[in-house]
């Protein structure tokens, strides 16, 4: 996942843990019902909220940032972590308070935990009229209007085939800037902590084409910068013949444009110059040289990589199922700075207290983190999901107490190494695209550069969506603090 570093502070451990959250933005085009949403957890999440809201837009609603408002809540749902769920239960209850006096309000909850919990949610807690899988969301229609009747509803198929390539996704919280585009769903990585393969189903990659036309949709719209999403964006391939399932009318012996990657990178790159390109995320096994020099070939294509790690040790790497050791991951690590220089930001997930994790294991992990210098993490202590190959194969037997001490271990040394990263900038120029105000001071404005850390310049005339020039003058951990050049 994409690190969530707020202006300013650096992410504290326990807001980390609380698995962030996004709400739907106002949209009045004088429909006749009102959508809510609230998106939990990564990109993907909020990507997917901006799909939902397209078709439930198509048949009849607007959506609103006030719940209070709406005729129908959706929470998209996170279940990387437990403690995600519980804020999503307790979210459920305070909605419930309100159809207890409006029992004609739908209440949704849609993503992962639907499809982690199934009719459960609906037997059990009976604090919800709709649960709707990652691939179902075209059916959500058709499951509100049942539920209006007074119909409760499940759908959790898990497709083989969908990846909404052909909606239009509404722009929810969009600053105008910035937006994501999803190139591929699922996972087949099967780490042995994750419940993502499970609740998200299997890897397939999203037509070229259709990518390309929604980011040239995105710059005749004026954005700037697009983020490509996906589980394991490296993993991306795409053939018009293995893809559509059907053999295309082709000579014997021609072959298919088979597009990986890096020749999506390109094809997005080359859709306008001055169009930023992020992605996130990569996998450290499928991470490719053709992949680094696509970057280094284009200007536009930012100089960031979320290369998540999860441990520094090699025996838990086996344990998690990540198919890598810690030599290979510094190879990678070290063929990055090779082709795309020191600058190159890079990000990862560290967990702490993995089952069976020892005090030595634990600082191979610090030790990682010295020779990587990330610029910054995610960090999590290991909880334990039902149904993971994990629960089922190991048993969780750190100690709370010594998970959080290992992580608060790891928070200090990603803060130290995030303000020596930052520090090296300073008095270098760099362009910033400017996303926003300072949550600070609206005397400032907010911007990010290509390594993707948050640069704070004075407001002055600058506007939204501009690129500038600054001088880094000053930094904390988790911000860079400039000046305008140009």
């Amino acid at each position: 996942m994409d690190n969530l570093i707020k202006d300013i502070d650096i992410l504290p451990a326990e807001e980390a843990q609380a698995c962030e959250y996004k709400v739907t933005a106002e949209e009045n085009t004088g429909k006749s019902k009102k959508l809510y949403i609230e998106s939990y957890g990564c990109q993907m999440n909020f990507s997917d909220s901006e799909i939902v809201a397209s078709i439930m837009k198509e048949n009849g609603f607007d959506t609103t940032a006030t719940f209070e408002n709406a005729d129908v809540i959706f929470l998209n749902t996170c279940s990387i972590r437990d403690k995600a769920e519980q804020t999503v239960r307790k979210r459920l209850q305070q909605f419930n308070q309100i159809k207890s006096s409006r029992p004609d309000l739908t209440i949704g909850v849609l993503g992962c935990m639907a499809e982690r919990l199934k009719e459960k949610l609906l037997e059990e807690e009976q604090l919800v009229d709709v649960v709707v899988g990652p691939d179902a969301y075209r059916d959500l229609p058709n499951l509100v209007l049942a539920a209006e009747d007074g119909q409760k509803g499940v759908n959790t198929f898990l497709s083989r085939e969908e990846t909404y390539a052909d909606i239009s996704p509404v722009r929810l919280n969009s600053n105008g800037v910035s937006a994501f585009i999803s190139i591929m769903r699922g996972c087949d990585n099967m780490c042995s902590f994750c419940v993502v393969p499970f609740t998200r189903g299997r890897e397939r990659s999203r037509d070229p084409h259709s990518i390309v036309k929604e980011a040239r949709e995105l710059v005749a719209k004026g954005y700037k910068e697009v983020t490509l999403l996906g589980q394991n964006v490296d993993s991306y391939k795409w053939s018009p013949e293995e893809n559509n399932k059907a053999r295309l009318n082709k000579k014997e012996g021609e072959n298919v444009q088979i597009v990986n990657f890096a020749g999506l990178l390109e094809m997005v790159a080359q859709v306008n110059p001055n169009l930023r390109i992020r992605f996130s995320t990569s996998h450290p096994k499928d991470i490719t040289d053709e992949v680094l020099h696509t970057m280094k070939r284009y200007d536009n294509i930012c100089k960031y990589i979320h290369l998540p790690v999860q441990s520094g040790n090699s025996r838990v790497l086996n344990l998690m199922n990540r198919t890598y050791d810690r030599e290979w991951y510094l190879e990678r690590v070290a063929k990055i700075r090779e082709i795309l220089g020191e600058e190159c930001g890079i990000s990862s997930d560290m967990i702490a207290g993995f089952c069976s994790e020892t005090e030595e294991e634990h600082r191979d992990t610090l030790s990682l983190m010295d020779q990587v210098q990330y610029d910054f993490s995610y960090m999590f202590y290991y909880s334990e999901r039902p149904g993971t190959l994990a629960a089922k194969k190991y048993a969780d037997d750190i100690p709370l107490p010594v998970k959080k001490r290992r992580l608060q271990e790891i928070i200090e040394k990603q803060n130290q190494l995030s303000l020596s990263r930052n520090q090296l900038d300073i008095g270098k120029r760099q362009e910033i695209l400017i996303e926003g105000v300072s949550k600070r001071s609206d005397d400032y404005l907010k911007g990010r550069n290509s390594a993707n850390k948050v640069v704070i310049v004075p407001k002055g005339n600058l506007t939204i969506g501009q690129y500038v020039t600054v001088k880094i003058t000053d930094c904390s951990s988790a911000t860079l603090f400039g000046e305008l050049l140009s």
